[in-house]
């Protein structure tokens, strides 16, 4: 729905009252808060990346595992197809070698006479009879080979199905937790503005995004009394959901602040003070500190183009992010990792 912009008339008396008021409202914002805030913000988006680079090796782990299943199912196979052939071929010289012993029993029967004029015979019997003797033990060999590698490769292919049902199960309940705290956070909001209030799935989490318009007026990082109404709707559900990391992302749009107002360098102070605003009003409503980061994104990662008021519009929200924590999943992959030792 449109935004309507409402344009404050100049006046000098105005002016002149902003001017007085610039240095009390610098003066609530030290350098040391700065700082803080600034080293907070960068511990906050490289813990955000690391969650987000951890969710993205555990499913490149599930894939990876996936193709090495499937290769020795593959490499099984042709061991079983080797293990028959190698068995057919040790019968058949089983075979020939008791004919052969046969024959060499009946020419040991025969008289002296009828044995020194088969003498050629016998030797060459001898001698067919001794290679099919080095061929049977060959056989024989490669035969024993072929089962203990193919009893080691079923253990392993065993072990490795069962890692990878313990991974796959645990993605699958991320994945349901995800889609139930996504459920559970809509129905809690349904009664606010879907133009001012979105909750929707990406990446693995449940992304709740509030507009400029439902939390603060422009410039300002007071929350207003229907934002803080979301807010703690917000809260109740999260304090449910203990196992539920939560990121709050302040973003505006890319036009600049009024330098000096309420002592704020650019918009990203805007954006990191709102953030930590809301922070803040989740904590007083019951949701543990520990679980709660605030950053500030300023305008670098808009979702539309600044290039009209209702895109800006758009661009100028909060979005808190909520990651069920993935202990269970990555104690798999770091303890119990498909293809480890």
């Amino acid at each position: 729905m449109p935004i309507s912009i409402v344009k404050i008339p100049f006046s000098p008396a105005l002016l002149a009252l902003s001017l007085l008021a610039a240095p009390v409202l610098n003066s609530c914002v030290t350098a040391k808060k700065y700082d803080d805030l600034s080293a907070r913000q960068k511990a906050d988006a490289e813990g955000k990346a690391a969650v987000e680079r951890q969710y993205r090796g555990a499913t490149a782990e599930l894939q990876k595992a996936s193709d090495e299943l499937a290769q020795l199912r593959l490499t099984q196979k042709r061991l079983v197809t080797d293990s028959a052939e190698t068995g057919s071929a040790y019968r058949k010289t089983r075979s020939l070698y008791n004919e052969l012993n046969n024959s060499y029993d009946k020419l040991l029967k025969n008289s002296d006479r009828e044995l020194a004029n088969k003498s050629s015979d016998y030797n060459k019997v001898a001698k067919d009879l001794a290679r099919r003797e080095a061929e049977l033990g060959e056989l024989e060999t490669t035969l024993q080979k072929s089962k203990a590698a193919n009893d080691r490769l079923a253990a392993d292919l065993k072990t490795r199905e069962v890692r990878l049902t313990e991974l796959t199960k645990a993605l699958a309940d991320k994945d349901q937790a995800v889609a139930d705290l996504k459920a559970r956070v809509s129905k809690a909001l349904l009664n606010f503005n879907s133009s001012d209030l979105q909750v929707k799935l990406k990446d693995g989490k449940v992304y709740v995004s509030l507009s400029e318009q439902l939390l603060f007026k422009s410039g300002s990082t007071k929350v207003d009394p229907k934002g803080q109404e979301a807010l703690k709707t917000l809260a109740t559900v999260l304090q449910e959901q203990k196992d539920v990391n939560v990121v709050v992302e302040g973003h505006t749009d890319n036009v600049p602040i009024l330098r000096g107002t309420a002592g704020l360098a650019d918009n990203w102070d805007l954006s990191a003070l709102r953030a930590t605003e809301i922070a803040r009003l989740l904590t007083t409503a019951g949701v543990s500190p520990e679980r709660v980061t605030a950053s500030g994104r300023g305008q670098y990662v808009p979702v539309a183009p600044n290039d009209s008021p209702q895109n800006k519009a758009m661009n100028r929200r909060t979005e808190i992010i909520l990651t069920p924590k993935l202990d269970e999943l990555f104690q798999i992959l770091g303890g119990n990792s498909v293809g480890g030792k």
